[in-house]
């Protein structure tokens, strides 16, 4: 398994916005300058995110995203899956129950299908049991927010 740009720039997004909303939308626009994303990339994300129901937005001036459960909530798993990130770490062990990949042929006397089914249910176990919450407040431990950059946007 290897989280693609796709997962990471989902992640990132997610945890932006969770630090920066505070209620209010947030401007795509300020979390693509904050993180170094293309706008035109977040704007594909976030329709995946709304359609997965992680985030909501908001229309008009003032308008933005926002995240639409708390963030205790939302786990990393959620954010990859609503992006389609493939989270299988083998043919044989896909979790998600995918008919369209390519099954092995040696799949119903292979050993090994077992151990690589076991390891992408406890990849998906850890995924799922981190929280947006527990890596903003990990990271405020540490003392400043890393790669988040606060910045503030008026409109008139």
């Amino acid at each position: 398994m290897k989280i693609s740009t796709k997962g990471e720039y989902a992640v990132r997004a997610m945890l932006d916005l969770t630090g920066q909303s505070h209620n209010y939308p947030v401007p795509l626009s300020n979390i693509s300058i904050r993180q170094g994303i293309s706008l035109h990339y977040l704007e594909q994300l976030f329709v995946k995110l709304r359609r997965a129901r992680l985030v909501n937005s908001i229309r008009g001036p003032g308008g933005g995203y926002v995240l639409a459960k708390k963030s205790s909530e939302i786990t990393i798993g959620d954010i990859l899956r609503a992006v389609h990130e493939d989270l299988s770490i083998y043919e044989c062990a896909d979790l998600n129950g995918n008919k369209n990949k390519i099954q092995c042929d040696k799949l119903e006397n292979c050993i090994t299908s077992i151990l690589w089914q076991r390891l992408a249910k406890h990849i998906s176990e850890v995924l799922d049991s981190i929280t947006l919450d527990n890596l903003c407040k990990e990271n405020k431990g540490e003392g400043q927010e890393k790669g988040v950059r606060h910045s503030f946007s008026f409109s008139i």
